[in-house]
């Protein structure tokens, strides 16, 4: 397939160029390069099936294609928080010409949505069913609104223009290509401990979340969009087991064999006290769970975070 990826750059991008480009597809790789980095895709600079298109999505952009990944909008509260304005326009503007482009290609389109569309959930875990209990005015609603908005868009013009949409609705994320000052826990946890710094724990440290390793989360990805049926619903990606923050600072410090102490702050407003995906929906249907457990990924992303500080 001819596949138009946009926020090829970025981390989840990358990883996902280089899965569409093993299984023989052509790339169209687009990113604006807000967040993202060139270096990241170095792998693919001389490979044939690969171009890539600075561009910014809340523009329009036509390529002939048979598919359309959209990943475009920066992911960590650090960075969709600095500009709010631009993060819920790349949102909304960018779903409405990507779906502008599914529509005049007969592309199939998926869309990165987040477990953060369910907010601050009162249920646990979170079934696809689940409405969510988020903030539409708070600090990181440009994020959460703007991904409930693009959902909107994609059923309805799955139910007005007949396209084939999918979204997957995606946990939380960790591994090699994340950005050293990418905001995210994970990333944060290993770096300052690499560095032996203070690790910042926010609230009391007993709020969880759920990791999968990038390359768990990708291969969902793949399956998800490569599934031979069209999708009436979103599908759930991300790792079942529930760790607390405490618990997560624990196995990165034990793994980097760091000196580094807890530094406890306040939690930041509307921050989610729980996060846990039921995947029932992708094991019956993709056939998928995750398999790489949450000390061999550790491992791996600490690895590529010492070899980059390094460098």
């Amino acid at each position: 397939m001819r596949i138009l990826l946009t926020g090829a750059a970025g981390f989840l991008g990358s990883h996902l160029t280089r899965k569409l480009l093993d299984n023989g597809h052509s790339v169209i790789g687009l990113d604006d390069l807000s967040t993202g980095n060139l270096g990241n895709l170095e792998f693919a600079s001389s490979n044939s099936d690969f171009t890539f298109v600075e561009h910014d999505i809340r523009e329009p952009f036509f390529t002939p294609v048979d598919g359309i990944l959209n990943f475009a909008c920066p992911a960590s509260p650090k960075h969709y928080q600095s500009d709010p304005v631009r993060t819920i326009e790349t949102n909304f503007l960018g779903i409405i010409n990507m779906l502008h482009l599914a529509k005049q290609t007969g592309a199939r389109l998926l869309q990165a949505s987040t477990s953060e569309v369910y907010g601050d959930p009162i249920e646990s875990p979170q079934r696809e069913s689940y409405w969510g209990n988020v903030n539409p005015i708070g600090i990181r609603s440009c994020y959460d609104e703007g991904k409930r908005a693009a959902e909107t868009l994609c059923f309805d013009y799955k139910r007005q223009y007949g396209l084939d949409t999918r979204v997957n609705r995606i946990f939380n994320t960790y591994g090699p290509n994340m950005s050293q000052d990418d905001g995210r826990v994970v990333s944060n946890f290993i770096v300052q401990a690499l560095q032996n710094k203070p690790i910042t724990i926010y609230g009391d440290g007993l709020q969880t979340r759920s990791f999968c390793y990038v390359s768990d989360l990708v291969d969902a990805i793949y399956l998800t969009f490569m599934y031979p049926n069209p999708l009436s619903y979103p599908i759930n990606i991300g790792n079942p087991r529930e760790f607390t923050m405490l618990q997560l600072a624990e196995e990165v410090i034990g793994i980097s064999n760091s000196k580094s102490i807890l530094k406890f702050e306040d939690l930041p407003e509307d921050d989610p006290k729980q996060r846990c995906p039921d995947i029932s929906q992708a094991r019956e249907l993709l056939g998928w769970e995750p398999k790489v457990f949450l000390r061999e990924g550790i491992e791996k992303t600490t690895q590529y975070f010492s070899n980059n500080l390094n460098r």
